[in-house]
């Protein structure tokens, strides 16, 4: 049996516009295999493992991958759909970021672990992306158009995963859309200006209902927020009392 990378390669050459009978050649691989693998790409034996289409629904089996994907992906990730009726998740990670990147591409194969993940450069990021039927199932915000332009609320199921492991969920957030920096400002002491400097976390992102999300979380845990308004535009979460900065840089810490 041929693995799912094989067929996504093979696939990726029918999809450039050639023939089957070249593709065939090329490959070594028949082109009623080929053909077939256009109608289902993946292997016939993890068609069926998805704990979401089981008889029984049940969560992912890794609840703290899931958790922090779900975070990444409400971020800076899309679910698209291909012409042979299967989907693929792509997350956009900063180059800057590479230990971001692994960790991205961890947590897919983790969720899915029997279909394989891809890490497509782009300028300035890696498009980390993973294939498969079942990520509807796994992430039902999908949707066309942007996330901000549509309605985004956790099935009772995702809810009861990001309850149980909130801080991978809020650090998935800050992650994609969020970052730690550092502020400074002056205050004149003994008659001079002195310069202090305090780190902050910001998430930033369009969807009234992603930030409540993310909020709601960060309350749960203990973490106090406020709403920082740029250009009138009220989409960030600013993070910057030092007890819960310190909480932050326990659980989340900065990108690397």
């Amino acid at each position: 049996m041929y693995d799912l990378e094989t067929r996504e390669r093979t696939l990726a050459l029918a999809r450039q516009g050639r023939s089957l009978n070249s593709v065939s050649k090329q490959t070594g691989i028949s082109r009623s295999a080929i053909r077939e693998w256009q109608v289902r790409p993946e292997p016939a034996s993890t068609v069926a493992l998805c704990s979401r289409c089981a008889p029984e629904p049940r969560p992912p089996e890794d609840t703290c991958a899931y958790a922090y994907l779900l975070g990444l992906y409400l971020g800076d990730g899309c679910v698209s759909r291909l012409p042979n009726g299967s989907y693929f998740l792509r997350i956009a990670c900063a180059d800057a970021w590479p230990g971001l990147i692994d960790a991205c591409a961890a947590a897919m194969r983790a969720v899915r672990p029997y279909n394989r993940v891809y890490r497509v450069q782009r300028q300035g990021c890696v498009a980390v992306t993973g294939y498969s039927k079942h990520w509807p199932c796994l992430l039902p915000q999908h949707g066309p158009g942007k996330k901000h332009h549509r309605t985004i609320a956790l099935d009772a199921w995702q809810q009861r995963i990001v309850d149980s492991h909130p801080w991978h969920f809020i650090c998935g957030l800050f992650h994609s859309d969020g970052c730690r920096i550092t502020n400074w400002t002056t205050r004149i002491v003994a008659g001079k200006p002195k310069r202090y400097e305090y780190p902050r976390y910001l998430f930033t992102n369009k969807s009234d209902d992603i930030r409540k999300l993310c909020s709601e979380t960060l309350t749960k845990v203990g973490v106090e927020w406020t709403t920082l308004a740029r250009r009138s535009e009220p989409f960030t979460i600013s993070v910057a009392r030092r007890a819960s900065v310190s909480l932050m840089d326990k659980h989340v810490g900065p990108k690397y």
